[in-house]
């Protein structure tokens, strides 16, 4: 479960896609994308009538969605992704290709910390796309270690290349898991669209990731709480920490409160780490990364929030601090490492 940036203007989602209009023309949108909620906000289109075709743009964004989820979601059986996971012959197309060449130059970049190709082991630690009935076998150590190094030998981006406009597996139990960017990237295709349509001011969040730009209907920037990292809270908002303001930039909050489990005393939570195959122990309890880069922000900062709560503290607060595009906000076990 991605976490968890909490939207101080929105109120709960709604089942179905609708528009409402708040004032100084902003407009709302909302219903439910990938597993989650999406929200867009913005401001009427410059240079085009009030009303601005209110119904085209719904319509937009929800073809934009729509094929999105057709082409890199892991839950959709019949998207890209799942079909060439099974090892269908299927031709990418340009998400699936932005989205795997990106994962790639990260891969490199991280020595492996951020690796979608860690699919095998996300199922095997129960937080994968496949359904785990029983963790009772991580209780055997050694049976762990032989299944995890086993699961290795089929992780990693060098064991696919792009042929021919094809991605081609050098293991064919390869597969690809994007969860750790997607949403983030997903805003950032609907943030195209409101470009390409003249919107000046918007705020886009699918599953909590966001990516906004301009300022809101009040002409200030957007408001955006970051939650404390209480473990077993499921709403977001409710333990708000810090709350940013910002514009122009992807935010997004990984953490490891909320989706856990406990054997033996032990807590196992979703954030793996690839390269050993095990999930990590440490004491960054969660990492909100906001990126100003001004093209696929939310992208970015989906994947080194990722990556920071992978690496831990010492690690992610290098990173963000030798970046000028990356500001961090890292909640740790007994202190606060403050990047912003």
């Amino acid at each position: 479960m991605r976490n968890i940036p909490f939207i101080l203007i929105f109120t709960a989602a709604a089942s179905l896609i609708f528009s409402c209009s708040t004032r100084n023309e902003y407009r709302r949108i909302e219903g439910y994308a990938q597993g989650g909620t999406f929200h867009v906000i913005y401001s009427a289109p410059e240079g085009q009538p009030a009303p601005a075709d209110e119904d085209s743009i719904i319509t937009l964004v929800s073809r934009r969605l729509q094929d999105i989820d057709f082409s890199i979601s892991g839950y959709n059986r019949g998207s890209l992704l799942s079909r060439w996971n099974r090892g269908e012959d299927c031709v990418p197309d340009r998400y699936f290709l932005e989205l795997y060449e990106m994962s790639r130059r990260l891969w490199e970049e991280t020595d492996g910390l951020f690796d979608v190709s860690g699919g095998p082991l996300f199922d095997f630690w129960g937080f994968g796309f496949k359904s785990v009935g029983t963790m009772d076998s991580i209780r055997n150590d050694a049976r762990t270690a032989r299944i995890v190094d086993s699961l290795k030998t089929f992780v990693g981006m060098d064991l696919v290349s792009l042929e021919n406009g094809r991605l081609v597996k050098k293991d064919p139990r390869v597969q690809l898991n994007f969860n750790a960017i997607a949403q983030g990237y997903t805003c950032d295709i609907v943030a195209d669209l409101m470009d390409s349509l003249g919107v000046r001011n918007y705020l886009v969040e699918v599953g909590m990731e966001i990516v906004c730009k301009g300022v809101n209907a009040s002409g200030k920037e957007w408001s955006i709480g970051i939650d404390a990292p209480v473990d077993g809270s499921q709403v977001a908002g409710e333990n708000i920490q810090k709350v940013v303001y910002l514009s122009d930039c992807g935010i997004t909050t990984s953490g490891n409160y909320r989706k856990f489990y406990i054997i033996d005393g032990k807590k196992f939570a979703h954030s793996i780490n690839p390269v050993t195959g095990y999930p990590v122990q440490h004491d960054l309890l969660s990492a909100t990364v906001i990126c100003n880069d001004s093209v696929r922000g939310g992208a970015l900062s989906d994947a080194y929030a990722t990556y920071c709560m992978v690496a831990g503290k010492g690690k992610a607060a290098e990173l963000i601090a030798s970046r000028q595009d990356l500001r961090g906000y890292l909640i740790c076990d007994g202190e606060v490492i403050d990047l912003l």
